[in-house]
C-alpha cells in the first residue's frame, strides 16, 4: 500500500499476502495521510484503513459507497438519491443538501483526484487496494473542502507478473456482485491492469397503487463499471494512466409516504418495506467517464516530482415521487395517509471537472523533508428540471449553470531533532471563484437569467503538529489544524430561487497514541475538538418544499475515538471501534421553517412558525457509532480452511434535520454481517455463504419534511452464496 507509483509489485505481493491471512494475523499498517507511505504510528492524524478481507466483506452484497457507513469510528453515510449521491460526515461534520451543486465538507479523494460533485464521489468501490478515512480538517495537503475529513481510495496497481481475480455472488432478489480483474505486464517497462464490476438487482419493492401509469415494482438497478489502467517504469520515471467508467440504471430513491405513527419515530403497524403505493414514476440514469494521469520522477538525492491531471464527466437523470403516494387531497383517492398536494420532480445534471496538481516531495535532509505544490480546480455544472401532475403530464421549471474554479499554493515541511521527535507543519493559499447563473426556461441560449450569483475570495489552511515515539511502535501525537469549506451558492431549479453561503472555517484541537505489534495488535486512540465558524446549512424543505442555503455563527464538537485489532490465539483475528460525537449549533437568533405538517417540533417556535435551533446537534450526527469484526480459521487440510467472518455497526439515535422533532428523529441502528466458507490456498479459490443485515433491521435513515411524514429506508436482509478464485 503506498502513494507513489514506484515499487509496486512489492505493493501488490504485500496486498495479496494480507489478504491471505488477514483472518490469522495483524499486519502492518501503512498509511497516506501526509501523502507519503509512512507507518500509522508516525502519523499525526486519526486515520482508519479498510483493506483486504474486511473491505472484500463489506462490499460483498452489490451495496454501493455507503457501505462505509459507521464502519470506522465518526464516519456516517446517507443518501435521498439512492446509489448516485452519496452524503458523508465525520465527527458530525456533512451537509444534508440533495441538490447537485451542493458543498460537502467531506472530501473523497480517488486515486488521488479530489471529487467535488456528489455524483463522482459515488463512483463504485471495487478493485481497490485500501480505503483511508482522514479525520479532522486535512486542508493543507488535500485543499479546500476537507474540513471535516478526507475519504481516500486507491485502486489496485498494474503489476509486473501475471495475476487476476474474479468473483461473483448471487442472493436475495435476485442480487448479483460480480468482480474480476487482470494485471500483467506487456513489456519488462510496460504493464497493466483492466478490472470491472457488475452489479443488479431485481426490482422488489411492489406498487400496491393499481391505477399507476408508470411502475408496478422498483428499487432494482443495474450497475456497470470498469477501470482499465497502463503504467509505464523506466528507472526514475513512472507514468500511469487511468481511465475509467460507469454505466447504471435503476430506480431513483424510494419515498414512503406517512410510514412514520405520528407522535413516534417509529413506523406505522401498515408499514412494509417490500410494497409502496405510489402514482409517480421513478427512473435513474447515470452515465459517467473519467481519467487521470500520473507521472512520477525521481531525483537521486533531492526527492521525487508528481503531476496528477484529472478529468471526469458525468451525466445524471433522476425522477421521483417525492410526496411517495397517490393523489391528493384536493384529487382523491389519497394515500397512503394523508397527501396534502403531489410532488413528482426530476430533471438532469451535467457536472464536468478538470484538476491539476504539481506537487515535489523532497528526500529527508538531515533532519528536515519538505512538500511544495500547486493545484487547479474547474468545474462546469450544468443542471434542469421541472415537475409532474397527476394526469403525468411535465412542467418545465427553471435551469441553472456554475462556473467553480481554485487555484491554490501549498507546503508542508517536517523537522526531527531527535529520533523520538518528530515536527511537522503546513500551509496552503487558496483562491476560489463562483459564478451562478439561474434561468427561466430549459436552458440558457433560449432563457433569460432571473439571478447571477457569485461568490470570490482567498483562505489559508494550515496546521502543526508533533508526534513522540515512545518506542519505535508506540507514539503519543498532538495536531492543530485549520480548514474550510468554501463559499457555496444553491440555485433550486424547481422554486427558482438561489441562495449564497460564506465560507465557513473550522479550528481542530486533537490527541492521540497509537501503538502496535506486529502479528498480534495494533490501536489507536484519539480526543478532539473543533470550532466551526459561519457553518454552512440547508434548510430542507419545510411547508414550502424550498432548499435554501444559511450560515449559523458557530458550531462546537468534540469526542473520542478509538480503535483495537488484536489476535488472543492464533488464525483468530478480532477487531472494534467506536466513537462519541457530541456536536452543537450555536445562535440564538437563527430560525427555520419545520415541516410543512404531521411532526411534533420540540424546539421554540415564534409568531411566524418558525423553529429557533440554538443549542441542537448537527443533523446526521449519531453521538454513538460502534463497530466489531472477528474472523476465525480452521484448518482442514494442506493449505486448505474453513473460515468465518462476522461484522457489526452501530449507531445511536440521529435528527434528520437542524429542527428537532419527535417523529423526524432516527432510531437507533444495529447492522450485522455473516460470511461462512471454505477456501483453498495453493488454487486460491474459496466458495463461501453470506448475509448482510442478518437480523433483517430496517431503520429510517432520512425523510421528507414538507408534505408528510415521509421517510426512506435502509437496506433489507440480503442472504447468498459467493464463489471466488485468484491467480
Amino acid at each position: 500500500m503506498t502513494a507513489s507509483m514506484g515499487g509496486v509489485a512489492a505493493a501488490e505481493t504485500s496486498a495479496a499476502a494480507a489478504e491471505e491471512t488477514s483472518a490469522s494475523q495483524v499486519g502492518e499498517i501503512i498509511v497516506t495521510a501526509t501523502r507519503r507511505a509512512e507507518r500509522t504510528v508516525d502519523v499525526p492524524v486519526a486515520v482508519s484503513v479498510l483493506e483486504g478481507q474486511k473491505l472484500a466483506v463489506l462490499n460483498s452484497s452489490g451495496a454501493d459507497i455507503r457501505f462505509l457507513s459507521g464502519r470506522v469510528p465518526s464516519l456516517l453515510a446517507e443518501s435521498s438519491f439512492g446509489r448516485t449521491f452519496p452524503r458523508f460526515y465525520i465527527r458530525g461534520l456533512g451537509n444534508t443538501d440533495f441538490s447537485a451543486d451542493a458543498a460537502q465538507p467531506v472530501s473523497v479523494v480517488y486515486d488521488n483526484v479530489a471529487l467535488e460533485s456528489p455524483f463522482l464521489k459515488a463512483f463504485p468501490a471495487f478493485d481497490l487496494e485500501n480505503v483511508e478515512v482522514l479525520k479532522g480538517p486535512q486542508g493543507t495537503l488535500f485543499g479546500r473542502n476537507t474540513p471535516a475529513g478526507v475519504i481516500r481510495l486507491t485502486s489496485a496497481k498494474p503489476t509486473d507478473y501475471y495475476s487476476g481475480h474474479g468473483s461473483i455472488s448471487w442472493g436475495t432478489y435476485n442480487t448479483v456482485n460480480s468482480e474480476v480483474a487482470v494485471s500483467g505486464p506487456i513489456t519488462d517497462k510496460l504493464r497493466f491492469r483492466v478490472s470491472g464490476l457488475l452489479q443488479r438487482r431485481d426490482d422488489w419493492v411492489k406498487n400496491d397503487y393499481t391505477a399507476t401509469m408508470f411502475e408496478d415494482e422498483f428499487e432494482g438497478y443495474r450497475d456497470l463499471a470498469g477501470r482499465a489502467q497502463l503504467e509505464y517504469e523506466d528507472g526514475p520515471m513512472d507514468i500511469l494512466l487511468n481511465v475509467h467508467a460507469r454505466q447504471l440504471r435503476g430506480s431513483a430513491r424510494m419515498f414512503r409516504a406517512n410510514v412514520i405513527e405520528p407522535g413516534t419515530n417509529h413506523f406505522t403497524d401498515a408499514f412494509d418495506v417490500e410494497h409502496v403505493a405510489q402514482n409517480g414514476s421513478n427512473p435513474q440514469r447515470l452515465d459517467s467517464v473519467g481519467a487521470n494521469l500520473q507521472i512520477s520522477y525521481k531525483f537521486d538525492g533531492a526527492g521525487s516530482f508528481y503531476w496528477v491531471t484529472g478529468y471526469e464527466r458525468v451525466k445524471v437523470y433522476s425522477r421521483g415521487d417525492i410526496d411517495g403516494g397517490f393523489g391528493a387531497s384536493f384529487a382523491p383517492p389519497f394515500g397512503p395517509g394523508f397527501i396534502p398536494f403531489p410532488v413528482e420532480t426530476g430533471g438532469s445534471n451535467k457536472p464536468e471537472e478538470f484538476t491539476q496538481e504539481l506537487r515535489f516531495a523532497s528526500e529527508k535532509f538531515n533532519d528536515f523533508s519538505y512538500q511544495v505544490g500547486a493545484y487547479f480546480f474547474d468545474q462546469n455544472l450544468d443542471g434542469t428540471g421541472g415537475s409532474w401532475n397527476l394526469a403525468g403530464a411535465f412542467a418545465p421549471g427553471s435551469s441553472s449553470h456554475l462556473d467553480n474554479r481554485t487555484y491554490a499554493l501549498f507546503g508542508s515541511v517536517e523537522y526531527t531533532p531527535t529520533d523520538n521527535l518528530i515536527l511537522r507543519g503546513g500551509l496552503r493559499w487558496s483562491h476560489d471563484k463562483k459564478k451562478s447563473f439561474l434561468y427561466n426556461g430549459p436552458d440558457a441560449a433560449s432563457s433569460t437569467a432571473l439571478v447571477i450569483g457569485e461568490a470570490e475570495g482567498s483562505k489559508w489552511s494550515w496546521d502543526a503538529s508533533a508526534t513522540y515515539k515512545l518506542t519505535p511502535d508506540y507514539s503519543v501525537y498532538g495536531r492543530i489544524a485549520h480548514g474550510y469549506l468554501g463559499a457555496a451558492i444553491k440555485n433550486d431549479i424547481t422554486a427558482g430561487v438561489s441562495t449564497i453561503a460564506k465560507p465557513q472555517t473550522t479550528t481542530s484541537y486533537e490527541v492521540g497514541f497509537k501503538g502496535q505489534q506486529r502479528g498480534l495488535f495494533s490501536y489507536a486512540a484519539d480526543i478532539y475538538y473543533f470550532d466551526t465558524k459561519d457553518i454552512q446549512l440547508t434548510a430542507v424543505g419545510g411547508g414550502s418544499n424550498v432548499t435554501r442555503l444559511l450560515n449559523a455563527k458557530k458550531a462546537e464538537g468534540y469526542g473520542v475515538e478509538g480503535e483495537f485489532t488484536f489476535t488472543p490465539i492464533e488464525r483468530l483475528v478480532l477487531s472494534a471501534g467506536g466513537s462519541y460525537n457530541h456536536t452543537k449549533l450555536k445562535d440564538p437568533d437563527l430560525r427555520v421553517a419545520p415541516c410543512g405538517g404531521g411532526c411534533t417540533v420540540t424546539d421554540p417556535v415564534d409568531a411566524s412558525g418558525l423553529a429557533s435551533i440554538n443549542g441542537n446537534p448537527l443533523p446526521q450526527a449519531p453521538k454513538w457509532i460502534f463497530n466489531f469484526t472477528a474472523g476465525y480459521a480452521i484448518p482442514v487440510g494442506e493449505q486448505k480452511e474453513l473460515f468465518a467472518y462476522t461484522d457489526w455497526a452501530y449507531r445511536s439515535k440521529v435528527n434528520f434535520f437542524l429542527y428537532e422533532s419527535i417523529e423526524f428523529t432516527g432510531r437507533s441502528s444495529l447492522e450485522g454481517g455473516l460470511r461462512l466458507g471454505y477456501r483453498d490456498l495453493a488454487k486460491k479459490w474459496e466458495v463461501a455463504a453470506f448475509a448482510r443485515n442478518i437480523t433483517n433491521q430496517i431503520r429510517a435513515v432520512s425523510a421528507i419534511d414538507f408534505n408528510n411524514l415521509t421517510a426512506m429506508v435502509n437496506e433489507p436482509r440480503i442472504i447468498g452464496g459467493e464463489f471466488k478464485i485468484s491467480y
